[in-house]
C-alpha cells in the first residue's frame, strides 16, 4: 500500500502540470490581471494581433502597454503589475504610473508560474531544480533550494509545494505568523496545486477536491459541496473566494463581498478568474470580454457590475507553436491572428475509465464471493485515483514526445529566434559543410524562420514579421540589375547597399556582403548578417529601418530593406552635390532638429523598450537614413550587441564602430554600456550643428591637419562663442530659434564627455530635442514621445 501511494502521489506530480493555473489575490499569472491600490487597472493579452500585446483600463480609460511587444502571461498586486515576455527570457513590471522596468533577464533560464502579492513577485524558473526566484521579499535561507513546483502569493506571504516530497507545503514572507500557520494546517494534507489570497489559502489535493485554510473571518474557507476536480480556477480576495468549475465555466463565490455577483451572471460562462482585494474579474467564453463584479467595484464606481470593460478581445491562453495534446480553441486562428494556437486545457473527465468493483478473493472453504459495501468517500477516493493514473499515463506520453521534440532529455535545446547570436566570435571550431563553406549559425536561424518569425517573440509585431520574406538570389540580381554599380547607393557594416526594384514593384535597398574566398573574411560577413538578421527581426520602430528579408545562397548573404528615398544625413550633410544645394531641406535648424529627435527616439528605443536592451555600436551620420517624408531612421546592426541588464554593469567587448564616432572610454577600457552610443550621437548632434565631418582637415582649422569634430567644437562650445561654428549653410537661428540651437549644443556637449558617467541617458537627450523643436515652432509645448512613436 505503501508503495502504491508513492506512485499516486509520483503521478499526481504529472496531473498537477496540466492543471490549469489559478489566480489570487493579483494572482498567478494569466491573461488578465488585476491591479488593486489607489487607481485599480484590468489588464489583458489582445486577441486577434500578430502580437500578444498588454491593453488596459482604468478609470474609463483604455491604453496599450508596450504596444509592440508580446507577451505570454500577466499578473497584478497592488499598485503593480508584471509581464512574463513570449519565450519566458524576461520580466518587465509597471509602478502605478506605468513607468516600466525588466527586473529579470535569462535567455538559459525561463520563468514561468509567476505570482504577485500584495507587493512581493516570485516566480519559479524551469531549470532542472525549479528554484525559487523573488523580488521585493527576502526569502528565507531554508527556502533557497528548495524544488517547487508552484507558488502562489496573498497579503504579505507566499506559499508553495515542494516539488518530490508528497506535495508538501511551505510558506514564507514579512507575515511569517500567518505564514507559519497556512503551512501547518496543510502539514499532512497533498495537494496538487495551492492558492494564496488575503489570509486564507486553498488547494486541490490529490483526490481533486478543493480545501481552504487559514482566516475564516467571513467564511472565506467555506469550500461549497462539489465533486472531485469539479473547479479548475480559483481566485482568492482580501476576504472572499471564488471558483471556476471545468464543465460549465460558472463561477461560485463564498465569503466576503468581494465575489458578490449580479443579477444574471451566475449563469455566465467563463474562461478564467482573477481577485482583487474586494473584487473579482472574469475572462467571459463567450465574446472574450472582460467582467468584473463585487463590492469593492460598486463601491469605487468603476462601472457596473456585469458590464463589459471596453477592452478588446482577450486571449483566454497563450498563442504557441508546439502540439496541443488536448485539442485547441475552435477559434484559435482568428484569436492568434494565424500565429500559433490556442491549446484547450485537458479535460480530466474524458479520461476516466471504467472502475471496477473490488471483491476480497474466495474464503478458504471456496464459499460464496462476499461484495465489500463501500462508502461515498470511499468510491469518491477510489474514482480520483483513477482519474490520476489515467491521466498521468497520458501526461507521461505527452512528456517524452515533448522531449523528443524539444530535445531536453538529450541535453539539447530548441534555439530561440530572438536569442542573440554572438557578434565578435563563433563556435565553428573549423567545421565545414560537404561544399566547403563554414557552417552558418543563420542557418539555424533561417530555418526557423518560416515558423519561428511567426512566433510570438521578443520585440516585433509579428505583423511586421509576417512580411519578412526569403528572396532567391535570383530575385534580388534581377531586382538590382545583376548588382550593377549604377544601383549601388552605399556600403554597410557587412556589404554593399543597392537600390533595387522588386518584380512586385516594391523599391527596397539591398545589402550584399562582400563575396570573398578567405575564410576569416566569410566569418565576418556572416557574423554581422547572422546580427543584423537576428536584431531586425524582432525590432519594430518607427525611427528603425524595417526589414524586409533576406537572402542565403552559397555564400551569398543578403539583406533587404525599407528603401530610404532621401538616402543617409551624412550625404546631406558632407556630399559635394548636396553641400552646395543651400535650398536644401535639412537647411533648415528646425528640421536639423528635427532629425535629430527623430535618430534619438530610435536609440532611446533600443536602450529603453527593446528587451533584451540593444546597443547599436556604430551610431554615426551615414548610418542614419531619411525616407520619403523626411523621416530619419536609424540603419545598420550588424555590430550591435545586447547591452548589460542595468546601467551600472558593464559588458567587457573587443571595440568595434567608426574612427570619429567611438566613445573613448570604450575603445581605451573595452567596456561597453550604452553610454557609449550617447556618445555617437553627440558626434552625429555636432556635425547637424557644425556641417562638419567627424574627422576633417582644414587649412583654416589646426592648420590642414586631420582634426576630431569632438576636439573642435567642444571648447568653442563652452566659451559660448557657439555662433562662430554653425554651419554657414543653414545661417545663424531665428529669434525664436536662437534657444534651440543653443539646447541642441549644450546636449551634444554633454553627450561627447570622455567619461560615460557624466553623459545623459537617452531619454535625457530625447526630452532635451523635444523642448528644442518645440522652441522652433514658438510652443514651449513638449511633443509627444513613445516607445510605439
Amino acid at each position: 500500500m505503501t508503495s502504491l501511494f508513492t506512485v499516486i502521489i509520483l503521478i499526481g506530480a504529472i496531473i498537477s502540470s496540466i492543471i490549469p493555473s489559478t489566480a489570487a489575490l493579483g494572482g498567478s499569472a494569466t491573461t488578465v490581471s488585476v491591479t488593486y491600490g489607489a487607481s485599480p487597472t484590468v489588464c489583458g493579452i489582445v486577441a486577434g494581433q500578430p502580437s500578444q500585446r498588454i491593453q488596459c483600463w482604468r478609470n474609463g480609460a483604455v491604453f496599450p502597454v508596450f504596444s509592440n511587444i508580446s507577451f505570454e502571461s500577466i499578473s497584478g498586486g497592488r499598485d503593480v503589475f508584471c509581464g512574463i515576455r513570449s519565450g519566458g527570457s524576461t520580466l518587465v513590471c509597471w509602478n502605478s504610473s506605468l513607468v516600466p522596468k525588466r527586473i529579470y533577464f535569462n535567455e538559459m533560464v525561463l520563468l514561468q508560474r509567476l505570482t504577485i502579492g500584495d507587493n512581493q513577485i516570485c516566480a519559479i524558473t524551469n531549470n532542472t531544480n525549479s528554484n525559487l526566484n523573488c523580488w521585493r521579499t527576502n526569502v528565507p535561507f531554508a527556502f533557497r533550494n528548495v524544488e517547487l513546483r508552484s507558488i502562489s502569493s496573498g497579503l504579505g506571504f507566499s506559499c508553495g509545494i515542494r516539488l518530490n516530497r508528497a506535495r508538501d507545503v511551505v510558506c514564507f514572507g514579512s507575515n511569517w505568523r500567518l505564514a507559519n500557520g497556512i503551512e501547518a494546517q496543510f502539514m499532512n494534507i497533498s495537494l496538487l496545486s495551492i492558492v494564496v489570497g488575503g489570509d486564507h489559502a486553498c488547494g486541490v489535493n490529490v483526490t481533486g477536491f478543493l480545501i481552504c485554510k487559514g482566516s475564516n473571518n467571513y467564511g472565506q474557507i467555506d469550500v461549497p459541496d462539489h465533486l472531485p476536480f469539479e473547479f479548475n480556477g480559483v481566485a482568492l480576495g482580501a476576504n472572499h473566494t471564488c471558483g471556476l468549475r471545468r464543465l460549465n465555466g460558472s463561477v461560485v463565490c463564498w465569503g466576503g463581498g468581494g465575489g458578490r455577483m449580479g443579477d444574471g451572471m451566475a449563469s455566465v460562462s467563463f474562461e478564467s478568474i482573477v481577485a482583487g482585494l474586494d473584487f473579482t474579474c472574469g475572462l467571459s467564453s463567450g465574446n472574450f470580454s472582460v467582467v468584473c463584479w463585487g463590492d469593492g467595484w460598486v463601491r469605487n464606481g468603476l462601472n457596473p457590475v456585469g458590464f463589459e470593460l471596453p477592452l478588446k478581445r482577450i486571449l483566454p491562453g497563450p498563442c504557441v507553436e508546439a502540439d496541443c495534446s488536448c485539442g485547441i480553441y475552435p477559434q484559435s486562428d482568428d484569436l492568434c491572428s494565424g500565429s500559433g494556437a490556442i491549446c484547450k486545457p485537458c479535460d480530466l473527465t474524458s479520461l476516466v475509465p471504467p472502475v471496477p468493483e473490488l471483491v476480497p478473493p474466495p474464503g478458504p472453504g471456496g464459499g460464496n464471493v462476499t461484495r465489500v459495501v463501500r462508502s461515498k468517500r470511499l468510491t469518491r477516493g477510489l474514482l480520483a485515483f483513477a482519474i490520476v493514473g489515467s491521466v498521468g499515463a497520458v501526461a507521461g506520453i505527452c512528456t517524452v514526445v515533448y522531449c523528443l521534440w524539444t530535445g531536453v532529455c538529450f541535453g539539447k535545446k530548441k534555439i530561440h529566434n530572438s536569442v542573440q547570436p554572438t557578434v565578435n566570435g563563433s563556435n565553428r571550431n573549423g567545421s565545414h559543410h560537404t561544399n566547403g563553406s563554414p557552417i552558418s549559425r543563420s542557418a539555424t536561424i533561417r530555418r526557423q524562420l518560416s515558423r519561428g518569425f511567426r512566433r510570438q517573440r521578443s520585440g516585433p509585431s509579428s505583423k511586421q514579421a509576417d512580411k519578412e520574406e526569403e528572396f532567391t538570389f535570383a530575385d534580388l540580381a534581377l531586382a538590382t540589375n545583376n548588382f550593377s554599380p549604377e544601383n549601388k547607393i552605399g556600403a554597410g557594416s557587412f556589404g554593399v547597399v543597392y537600390r533595387g526594384k522588386l518584380i512586385d514593384g516594391r523599391e527596397v535597398a539591398i545589402k550584399r556582403g562582400e563575396v570573398s574566398d578567405k575564410n576569416k573574411k566569410f566569418q565576418e560577413k556572416e557574423s554581422a548578417f547572422d546580427s543584423e538578421l537576428a536584431f531586425l527581426s524582432r525590432l519594430n520602430h518607427k525611427h528603425l529601418v524595417r526589414l524586409v528579408g533576406y537572402c542565403q545562397e552559397s555564400d551569398e548573404r543578403l539583406l533587404v530593406y525599407d528603401y530610404m528615398k532621401n538616402g543617409a544625413l551624412f550625404d546631406h550633410l558632407h556630399d559635394k552635390k548636396n553641400t552646395e544645394k543651400s535650398s536644401s531641406l535639412l537647411n533648415s535648424w528646425k528640421m536639423r532638429i528635427k532629425i535629430a529627435l527623430d535618430a534619438a527616439r530610435g536609440i532611446e528605443y533600443l536602450h529603453n523598450y527593446a528587451v533584451p536592451p540593444v546597443i547599436h555600436r556604430d551610431i554615426k551620420s551615414s548610418n542614419i537614413l531619411l525616407d520619403a517624408n523626411w523621416v530619419a531612421k536609424v540603419s545598420d546592426f550588424g555590430l550591435s550587441l545586447m547591452g548589460p541588464v542595468a546601467e551600472h554593469e558593464y559588458r567587457p567587448t573587443k571595440a568595434a564602430g567608426t574612427v570619429g564616432y567611438i566613445d573613448p572610454e570604450y575603445y581605451g577600457l573595452n567596456v561597453l554600456t550604452a553610454k557609449s552610443d550617447v556618445y555617437g550621437l553627440g558626434v552625429v548632434l555636432l556635425e547637424l550643428l557644425t556641417g562638419r565631418r567627424a574627422i576633417f582637415k582644414s587649412e583654416e582649422v589646426n592648420g590642414g591637419a586631420p582634426i576630431s569634430l569632438v576636439d573642435y567644437a567642444v571648447p568653442i562650445i563652452m566659451a559660448g562663442d557657439l555662433e562662430k561654428i554653425l554651419d554657414k549653410r543653414v545661417g545663424l537661428p531665428e529669434v525664436n530659434e536662437v534657444e534651440a540651437v543653443e539646447l541642441m549644443a549644450y546636449t551634444a556637449l554633454h553627450c561627447v564627455n570622455s567619461e560615460g558617467n557624466y553623459r545623459p541617458t537617452m531619454s535625457d537627450i530625447v526630452a532635451n530635442l523635444e523642448r528644442a523643436l518645440g522652441l522652433c515652432s514658438q510652443s514651449h509645448g513638449s511633443i509627444s514621445s513613445n516607445m510605439s512613436d
